[in-house]
Parts: C-alpha cells; structure tokens; sequence
C-alpha cells in the first residue's frame, strides 16, 4: 500500500473534526461576535459623527443666521436713532426760532414802549419849560392848565407834520 494507515487515518480525521469544533465554538464564534460588535460600534460612531457633523453645520448656520438677523436689527436701530436725532434737531430749531421771533417782538413791544414814555417826558419838560420861558417873559404866573392845553395843541401838530414827512 501506500503507507496510510486507515485507522491512523481515521484518528486523525476525528481529532481533526472535534478541533474545528471546538475552535469554532471556542474562538471562532467569539472573535467573530467580537468583530462584529466592534464594526457595529464603529459603524455608530460613523453615524454619531456625521450626524454630529450635520448638526454643526445647522448650528453655524443658524448662528450665521442669528448673526445676520442681529446686524441688520443693529443698523435699523442705528438708522432710527439717526432719524430720531434729526426730528430732535429740527425740533430744537424750530423751537429756537420761535424763541427768538418772541424776543424780537417783546423788544420791540419795549422799544416802542420806551420811546412813547421817552417822547411824553419829553413834551411833559418841554411843556414846563415853556410855560417857565413864558412866565419869565411876561413875568406873571398863567393859568398853568391852559397854557399846558396850548402848548399840547402845537406840539401835536409839529408831531403830526414831523410824521408825515418821515413817511
């Protein structure tokens, strides 16, 4: 024969068999179990990290967003305020303007005030002086109220011509 010895052959094949056997359920199946769940936890890690991934991307956006939205809000405030002053300033103008118009007429209402006042204690010293110039000339006291009646007559009536040539 060729030299295999059957029952050696048949030893061999049955210790064989019962070592496959008992690797695969001794270290086949628990390294396979172990493979497995360890490509599962790096598959969900994968996920995990996409999925974390995708949401930053929604969160710079969304900042992005918010960014935008507070910049635009920012200018229209700043552009309300730019209003607001110019409405303030033309207020205080108008305000100022109406305050001067009202000096202006309080002094002439004064000034006119102070020249009627001035021009009668004019007339009134002119009137005592003249009835004074007229006592000294005739050298006799006149009846002082009707001197002072005459004298109004004139001066009204020089008033009167000095007016109407000064217009």
């Amino acid at each position: 024969m060729l030299g295999i010895n059957l029952p050696y052959l048949l030893a061999f094949m049955i210790n064989f068999g019962l070592l496959l056997t008992l690797l695969t359920f001794v270290l086949y199946k628990p390294i396979t179990k172990t493979l497995d769940e360890r490509a599962a936890k790096i598959k969900e890690s994968l996920e995990k990290a996409e999925q974390i991934k995708q949401e930053s991307v929604r969160a710079e956006e969304s900042v992005k967003a918010q960014i935008e939205a507070g910049r635009k809000e920012g200018q229209a405030i700043i552009a309300q305020a730019q209003q607001n002053g110019e409405r303030v300033k033309e207020e205080a103008k108008a305000e100022a303007r109406k305050e001067a118009e009202a000096l202006i007429v309080k002094a002439q209402a004064q000034i006119e005030s102070d020249r009627e006042e001035s021009f009668n204690k004019l007339r009134r010293e002119f009137a005592d002086l003249a009835v004074l110039a007229a006592e000294k000339v005739i050298e006799q006291s006149l009846d002082k109220k009707a001197h002072e009646k005459l004298i109004e007559k004139v001066l009204e009536e020089g008033l009167a011509s000095k007016k109407s040539q000064l217009n």
